[in-house]
């Protein structure tokens, strides 16, 4: 099924503000950086709840939710004071294959993050001005300088060895997009909206194919290239914006 630019544009807009409500947040990975209103809480809660984003979203909401606690539901000030013996309060929490070392590595790389290099912001923003993948590609490499061969790299997408880089991609969406919607927090400001990538997954690369916005068969980061390029022809200051038709005709609509 391949419509028209404009008929594609039209109709995908529409879904986009449909979708784009915080009605359909209340049980969405999204609510649990919602709770917070310091810049730092929101973006350090919303990079482990996207982290932990795969499986069922019950799961994923309850995990994140978990893990905001631990934190004392103040995440930037648990971890610019944790020390070494903060960690293991973290023992019985697991999401999946992100285990207790996993938990303690984000911790302690977090910490080195906002203590160094002023926060997550700067180390994306930092290699991101004409492309976000080297942003990411930037990102990878700073969180990994504590420990480089920890086994807790599968859970930080290698974009540079072609990974789609799904949930990094979801937080900056969440990060970086800025509208009056009430989803997305746009607390961002050094990373334009034109720059984004839309994440990928099994869901929206189906939609996405069905549409004619994508014909790579891989989810893989040449897919995610291929489909923000044609959104782009859409909307080329907030392409990544489709991401919530993509998402809504996928999981509400069966599309």
């Amino acid at each position: 099924m391949t419509l028209q630019l404009k008929e594609l544009k039209d109709f995908l807009d529409e879904k986009y503000e449909l979708y784009n409500r915080p009605t359909f947040i209340e049980d969405d990975p999204i609510a649990i950086p919602h709770r917070f209103t310091r810049k730092e809480d929101i973006e350090i809660a919303a990079f482990f709840t996207a982290t932990i984003s795969w499986g069922q979203r019950p799961t994923i909401v309850r995990n994140a939710s978990r893990l905001v606690e631990l934190m004392d539901n103040a995440p930037y000030q648990f971890i610019m004071n944790a020390e070494e013996n903060d960690w293991k309060r973290f023992k019985g929490f697991v999401h999946r294959t992100f285990q207790y070392a996993d938990t303690t590595y984000f911790l302690q790389s977090l910490q080195n993050i906002y203590r160094n290099y002023g926060g997550l912001e700067k180390v994306f923003s930092a290699k991101s001005k004409k492309d976000i993948k080297d942003g990411i590609i930037h990102f990878r490499k700073v969180f990994l300088e504590i420990s480089p061969d920890t086994r807790t790299a599968k859970h930080i997408a290698n974009a540079e060895k072609n990974a789609s880089a799904k949930r990094i991609n979801m937080f900056l969406r969440w990060m970086v997009r800025n509208d009056t919607c009430g989803v997305d927090f746009g607390i961002w400001k050094s990373i334009s909206p034109a720059l984004l990538y839309c994440p990928l997954d099994l869901h929206s690369g189906r939609v996405a194919r069905k549409l004619g916005l994508l014909t790579r068969q891989q989810d893989d980061w040449k897919a995610v290239h291929e489909l923000t390029e044609n959104l782009r022809k859409l909307d080329a200051k907030d392409p990544v914006k489709y991401d919530f038709a993509l998402f809504g005709l996928g999981i509400f609509e069966r599309f």
